[in-house]
């Protein structure tokens, strides 16, 4: 029971990053990297901030406010100074490293001793006997469905159809007299405001901050939106949003069980590396599939 809540849980958390992943690769072709900067830096604000006596609440709005500027700065220095969109995001990603050190003064800040959104006084006199070991669960998986209809609600707004109209053909959008370079950012800010919001979930739930806990943040993203995409994208009652949070959990569910069949947790970095492999090997093999009987009918 223990491993499924974590695999609940650390899937949950994470699909709010994969959801942003979905923007930048899904919706705007853009490879960003950034997100293994941005995710800890809502690490280290939370971590920060709590320890300094902040409502936990308060900082998830502040982690993402902060991947919202990491996300528009790396628009801007691809928009506005004409680098590649894989350099952009590599270059603040790099610059990412020593402002989250900055930020939290160390390489590794604990918050055990303080109240977080999973336990804290109110959550405490909510989730009593039955149900107190699915506290952090119920917190996590509230909050992954307010960010889901959020989502879900703004990409049927005219700046989410802006967003999507800019991945599919920049020229259309041009076309209309409107700015793509804007609308890219905007939707890079978006994307790593709700990579930050992930990172301040994961650290509260972890209890500590780690400047290395961003080491392969995208990896893990785009592995959860291609197993999503892939496996149940296809699917008319799952709507992008769903397919991705399936697939973030049934990502962590395959590395959970990797470990669980004797892997040292130290080779949890070349787990994820060789499960992407594969998810995107399958993902290849099955869009040429579909592909093949699209042409054939």
């Amino acid at each position: 029971m223990t491993l499924l809540l974590s695999v609940f849980e650390q899937g949950l958390i994470y699909a709010i990053m994969a959801l942003g992943m979905y923007i930048t690769y899904k919706i705007l072709d853009f490879p960003d990297m950034t997100v293994d900067g941005s995710f800890p830096l809502g690490a280290a604000l939370s971590a920060v901030l709590i320890s300094n006596g902040v409502n936990p609440y308060l900082t998830l709005l502040l982690s993402f406010g902060a991947g919202l500027i990491a996300g528009a700065i790396t628009g801007f220095i691809h928009v506005k100074l004409k680098v590649r969109d894989i350099l952009a995001s590599i270059i603040m990603m790099t610059a990412l490293y020593s402002v989250n050190l900055r930020i939290a003064g160390r390489a590794n800040l604990p918050i055990y001793n303080f109240d977080n959104i999973y336990s804290n006084s109110a959550t405490n006199k909510i989730f009593t006997g039955a149900l107190a070991p699915f506290e952090n669960v119920i917190v996590i998986a509230i909050i992954v469905i307010i960010v889901k209809l959020v989502l879900d609600w703004y990409l049927k707004t005219k700046s989410g159809y802006l967003l999507k109209a800019v991945g599919d053909n920049e020229t259309i959008v041009t076309s209309m007299g409107i700015d793509k370079g804007k609308v890219k950012i905007l939707g890079l800010s978006i994307a790593n405001g709700m990579v930050a919001l992930s990172g301040s979930m994961f650290a509260q739930q972890q209890r500590f901050f780690d400047a290395s806990m961003g080491v392969g943040t995208a990896v893990i993203g785009l592995a959860s939106v291609i197993i999503g995409t892939a496996l149940f994208g296809q699917i008319s009652v799952f709507t992008f949003s769903i397919s991705v949070i399936l697939g973030s959990i049934l990502y962590k569910g395959c590395v959970a069980a990797a470990i669980r069949l004797g892997l040292q947790s130290t080779d949890l970095k070349l787990v994820t590396a060789v499960l992407f492999l594969l998810i995107l090997v399958i993902s290849m093999r099955i869009e040429k599939h579909q592909g093949k009987k699209r042409i054939a009918s």
